[in-house]
Order: C-alpha cells, then sequence, then structure tokens
C-alpha cells in the first residue's frame, strides 16, 4: 500500500497545482521544442569568399572526425544557379552564389533547405577560356556586392535582391580585361567596396558603397588585374589593403588609397590567383607554375610601410585553390609547374617542407578549408576528403565521390558553416551533414 501512495504522490502533486503554474510550464515545453529544432545552420555566418575573416578557417566545432563508408549524409542539393566556380556566402538564414545562365551572370538567393528566393541577372559573363562565374557575392550590412567576369560590380538587397546601383568598372576606370576574366571577390568594409579595374593609371578603387560613387583611386601601380581577392590588414597602427596584381604585391592605404608598398612578384600568364595570408606582422604568397611561397615582413612606421622577404621556397606553388595557416603550418595544393600536382605543408616560420605527396588526385587545382582541427580536400574531378591539420604527414580518414550528376571542374573552395560542408560543382550545390 505504501508503495503505492509513493507511486501515486507525483500524480496527486500534478493535480493540484494551479492552472497559472500550469500555463507556465506548457510554454516551457513550448520554448524547449523550438530550441530543440534550432540546428547550428541557422546561426551559420559566411559573408564573403573565405568566410568572414577572409583566411578559409571555420570556427564550427563538435564536428564528425571520420565519415561513414559512402561519405557524409546528403541533406540536399539543388541546380538552377547557373554553371560557374563561385563558392557560397552565407548570412542571417540565406545562401548565396554566382552562376552563368546562358550569356549572363546571374546572382541566386536560397534559404537554407536550397530553396531559391530571389534571382537576378547581373550583366553579360566572361565566357571566353573556362567560361563559368567567378567571384563570389559579399554580404555586408543588409547589402549584396559581386564583380562578374567581365567587369560588371553590382549592390543588391540582400533581402529582396532588389537592385542599389551598378556599372562597369573596365569601361570606367579604363581598365584591362585578363585572360581569363575578373575573378576578385570584392572587399566591403567600412563604407567602401574596394575593387581592381587594373588600369594603366588606375589600378585600384574605393566606391561608395551606398552610392557607387567613388570615394579614391590608387595610381601608380601599372599591373593588370590578377585573379586574387584582397585582404585587410590592421598592423601598428596602419590599416591597408593587400592584393596581388598581375606582377606584384601590393599595399595600399585603406582610408586614402595611397600605394604604401609594392613587391615584385611576377609568374607566367600573370596567373596570380591565390589571395595573401595575413600573420602577426607578415603576408604569405603563393605563385603556380614552380614560384613556390614568400613570407614578407611588414614594417610599419606611422602612415609608411615597406616589405622585406623573410624566407620563399619553390613548395607549395599553389594555382587557384587557395591556402591556410593552421597552427603555424601552411596547407595547400600545389601545382608543381604543371608535371607534379600534389599537396603540401610547409612550417610558416622557417618555410621548411613538412610533406609533399600525391595524395588526393586532383587533375587540376585542388582546393581546402577548415574546422575543428580537419582539413576538408577537394580534388578533381570531385574528389573530397577529410584529414587531420597536423604537419605529421598526409593521413587521410575518409573521403567520397561527389554524385554521377556533377560535371566540370571542381575549382569553387569548400565552405564549412554551421554544421554543413557545401561543395559547389558546376552548376550543382550540395549541402552536407558534418555533425553527430
Amino acid at each position: 500500500m505504501l508503495k503505492f501512495l509513493l507511486w501515486i504522490r507525483p500524480i496527486n502533486w500534478l493535480f493540484m497545482l494551479s492552472k497559472k503554474m500550469l500555463k507556465n510550464i506548457i510554454i516551457s515545453l513550448m520554448i524547449f521544442c523550438l530550441f530543440s529544432s534550432y540546428t547550428l545552420s541557422d546561426e551559420c555566418y559566411w559573408p564573403n569568399f573565405r568566410g568572414p575573416n577572409r583566411d578559409n578557417l571555420s570556427e564550427d566545432t563538435d564536428l564528425l572526425k571520420k565519415w561513414p563508408p559512402k561519405g557524409p549524409e546528403l541533406i540536399w542539393k539543388t541546380t538552377g544557379i547557373g554553371y560557374g566556380f563561385s563558392t557560397v556566402s552565407i548570412v542571417e538564414g540565406m545562401i548565396y552564389t554566382a552562376g552563368n545562365i546562358q550569356d549572363f551572370t546571374n546572382i541566386t538567393a536560397m534559404d537554407m533547405s536550397g530553396k531559391m528566393l530571389w534571382q537576378f541577372e547581373s550583366g553579360p559573363a566572361f565566357t571566353k577560356s573556362y567560361p563559368g562565374s567567378r567571384g563570389t557575392p559579399t554580404i555586408y550590412d543588409g547589402k549584396l556586392y559581386h564583380l562578374n567576369g567581365n567587369g560588371y560590380i553590382i549592390c543588391l538587397d540582400a533581402k529582396t535582391g532588389e537592385e542599389i546601383w551598378s556599372f562597369n568598372i573596365i569601361e570606367k576606370f579604363n581598365g584591362r580585361l585578363p585572360e581569363w576574366g575578373l575573378s576578385e571577390s570584392l572587399m566591403v568594409y567600412d563604407d567602401k567596396v574596394v575593387c581592381c579595374p587594373g588600369g594603366e593609371e588606375i589600378s585600384i578603387v574605393a566606391l561608395n558603397r551606398h552610392t557607387g560613387e567613388t570615394i579614391w583611386t590608387c595610381r601608380g601601380i601599372g599591373d593588370k588585374p590578377a585573379y586574387a581577392s584582397p585582404i585587410i590588414v590592421d598592423y601598428e597602427g596602419l590599416r591597408q589593403i593587400v592584393t596581388v596584381m598581375s606582377g606584384s604585391a601590393v599595399g595600399v592605404n585603406a582610408e586614402t588609397g595611397e600605394l604604401l608598398w609594392r613587391h615584385i612578384h611576377p609568374v607566367k600568364y600573370d596567373s596570380n590567383i591565390s589571395t595573401p595570408i595575413y600573420h602577426d606582422g607578415h603576408i604569405f604568397l603563393f605563385q603556380t607554375f614552380g614560384n613556390g611561397t614568400k613570407k614578407l615582413k611588414l614594417n610599419v612606421k606611422d602612415d609608411t610601410c615597406f616589405v622585406e622577404l623573410i624566407w620563399q621556397t619553390g613548395e607549395l606553388d599553389n594555382e587557384h585553390g587557395g591556402v591556410v595557416l593552421v597552427d603555424s603550418y601552411l596547407y595547400g595544393h600545389a601545382d608543381g609547374n604543371h608535371k607534379w600536382r600534389h599537396w603540401a605543408c610547409l612550417d610558416a616560420e622557417t618555410g621548411e617542407t613538412m610533406y609533399s605527396v600525391d595524395g588526393l588526385p586532383a587533375k587540376a587545382s585542388g582546393t581546402l578549408t577548415y574546422a575543428d582541427g580537419m582539413l576538408y580536400l577537394l580534388g578533381q574531378p570531385g574528389n573530397v576528403a577529410l584529414m587531420p591539420a597536423s604537419p605529421d604527414g598526409f593521413n587521410i580518414v575518409s573521403k567520397f565521390q561527389l554524385p554521377e550528376d556533377s560535371k566540370g571542374t571542381a575549382w569553387a573552395y569548400p565552405v564549412v558553416c554551421g554544421g554543413r560542408l557545401y561543395i559547389r560543382h558546376g552548376e550543382f550545390l550540395y549541402a552536407y551533414k558534418i555533425t553527430f
């Protein structure tokens, strides 16, 4: 009898609760259910090419350290975005990318389920050599900024896709189109958006991001545009834009446009493509065709800066797949002067090669990103792999192949954000679940 009374005691207590208390419990349960359905993808923030800091390092944690034999779970795939090499930007529950549809570049916005929300035709596409979109949209303060391969720059309302302003930077600034089209993903900061028309006189410009009006122009570089995207560096009280042009690396005062320094950095076919990396007062530069990697030191005094070469190596001659810096080591795919394409790791302090191996096949340039201690590799044509970011060796723990419906070169940078791995391949975008 005593056991029975003890068993029914909680039930009696529940019925004795006031209606107000019951109401509060119900509300609490509803809130719990709401947040239990909340996913990491809802808070994903990847506003532009190579992420918030343009270093291609994701802040995601608690990710899978090994995938199932057939790869991680494919949540969804979508098409209709056009063909191209642009990767994705993700802000406030919306995913953005660019692609060529027939002869025009189109900007596409999707929700987190891959459903198209709007699409905007931004100008005649670059259709000559390796046709396809290049630059990735940049999202800043509710606006979207994009530059296509033929020089059409556009500002849209990021929520609705409504045009705010647009024009062609090649026409306006007497710029020069490189052989494989403009590939820059725009840098936006404060009230400025920076782009590189690469004219004989005007090399780099800063535009008012609200109106498109010119704020400053940088003259005196002389080089044509390269194919890289700039970074912004704050060091010793001086803020500068660092990028590579067709034959040089440059630093430009971010407030005035004054050319601070120019480092000779030529490469065959003017193919300076990889975005520079900044760390602790130093700049890392990467060239293809066997030219390798450089480490430059920034020497700042008041409003001036000059650079000095710390080391240079022929290894890690990255083509256009990008490099990541993790715990003082550089990781990326090496071109091998088009003779031996491979993956490599360098000591960022000394330039010493830690490994240089065939690894994951990449018939053309391989690309990668980093998250939670792991490197996510994308080879050609659509080989995907997971491995620890360690200088001790190239040790793949999991891999899979993108679906057979993917065609063309897999050059778009993979993105890890909100517990998902996003891979753009041609006209498809895939979203994989990589959390527990």
